[in-house]
């Protein structure tokens, strides 16, 4: 039962019972009335049954709840390093010395519409508010605070965020820019970004191939449901499942691709095909800044390079590899189930998923249109036919 008693000269504190049969306390009341007052709301609160939050926890500071939060989560080491990285860099700075009683709905709201005007963009601004509201919702399950302060904001402008449009390649473009790639850092930089091209598989997926999953006599390669993709968190590099369930699958190779892996392969005898020429595991950061960035964009800007190369498709990321593929097999009428299959997608229509198939004659003629994309890529890239040089044997091989 909660009470009221002097605690000094002038003031008065309310003394009430924890859950865990401990006494709390609650200080400086002005008055005795006041005291008395918030002793009687606690009581009728213990009473009525209602779930009474700590009324001490939750002038504590909100900082002190970030790090147990983290500890009670189960999400993926990618989601974890996100969640965790926008905590550090946005949640703390501002929350983590306000006491929890003190994080209102209107104030995190204002704080969220700054992070938009500072230039965040809305997707990051959007993981921030629900790792926040996340937060807050647990504090209060766990009886910190009666209730979480952030409701769903109904008013203001209705702002549409428009997705920017994916920036893909056209066959020749890809080829430009394999070939600078394998100027910049090698051949295998070039026939990873042809691959990506022409599979439409993932950064992860093609970063953590191996060649047990390779089946170039059958001409398929399979991504593993529990080894399939390459994570990278942090610093750490771990063998791990591929981004959906959908995207442990088999994917066939067009035959001048085929006969380029077998090239790759007889270069080295690393577990996975691609590798740098060091022969170590790839890094997607590295491997944009040192050739998938300057590869497509050019170094005009920088002087002196040791290597010139010419803008092709400026702004194309690694990604955009895989929207080429899927733009080409639209543009060759190729149905969107077998679309779906050969990238990872998970059909949305549930009876289409059931009931459309892909049939033999379908996955060859994507085989024939990806073939004929890169034949004509080659004419139009070398009209007068390849000169066998080192710069262009990946090439000659695969002609």
């Amino acid at each position: 039962m909660a009470y009221a008693e002097r605690s000094g000269a002038n003031l008065w504190r309310v003394r009430y019972e924890r859950d865990d049969g401990t006494l709390g306390s609650l200080s400086g009341f002005p008055t005795e009335e006041a005291a008395k007052e918030e002793a009687s709301r606690l009581n009728r609160e213990a009473l009525l049954g209602t779930r009474r939050p700590d009324p001490a926890a939750a002038k504590e500071p909100f900082g002190g709840w970030i790090e147990p939060w983290f500890g009670s989560i189960d999400v993926s080491d990618s989601t974890m390093a996100q969640y965790q990285s926008l905590a550090r860099n946005h949640i703390a700075p501002r929350w983590g010395t306000v006491p929890f009683e003190n994080i209102s709905n209107l104030a995190v709201h204002t704080w969220a519409v700054k992070l938009r005007e500072k230039g965040l963009a809305h997707n990051t601004v959007k993981t921030i508010m629900k790792i926040l509201t996340m937060m807050l919702a647990d504090a209060a399950d766990e009886g910190i605070i009666p209730v979480s302060p952030i409701r769903v904001r109904r008013r203001g402008r209705r702002r549409h965020h428009r997705k920017p449009e994916a920036i893909w390649a056209s066959p020749l473009e890809v080829l430009h820019i394999a070939l600078q790639a394998a100027m910049l850092v090698g051949e295998w930089a070039a026939i990873l970004i042809i691959t990506a091209a022409y599979t439409g598989a993932r950064w992860g997926e093609l970063a953590g191939l191996q060649r047990t999953n390779i089946h170039l006599d059958d001409g398929f390669f399979v991504i593993d449901p529990d080894i399939g993709a390459l994570h990278e968190v942090g610093s750490k590099l771990s063998l791990g499942p591929p981004k959906t369930a959908a995207s442990a699958r088999v994917v066939t190779l067009p035959p001048f691709l085929i006969d380029m892996w077998r090239y790759l392969l007889d270069l080295h005898d690393h577990p996975h095909i691609f590798v740098t020429a060091q022969h170590q595991l790839l890094r997607r950061s590295n491997f944009a800044r040192r050739a998938m960035r300057p590869a497509a964009d050019g170094n005009l800007h920088i002087t002196n390079p040791l290597v010139r190369v010419l803008p092709v498709k400026p702004g194309l990321v690694f990604h955009g590899l895989r929207h080429s593929q899927n733009t080409w097999l639209i543009a060759d009428d190729i149905p969107e189930v077998a679309r779906a299959l050969r990238l990872g997608h998970k059909v949305s229509d549930k009876i289409r998923e059931v009931y459309d198939h892909v049939a033999p004659e379908i996955e060859a003629k994507i085989l024939r249109c990806l073939q004929k994309r890169w034949e004509d890529a080659l004419v139009a890239q070398f009209p007068n036919g390849l000169v066998f040089t080192d710069e262009h044997r990946l090439f000659a091989l695969a002609a």
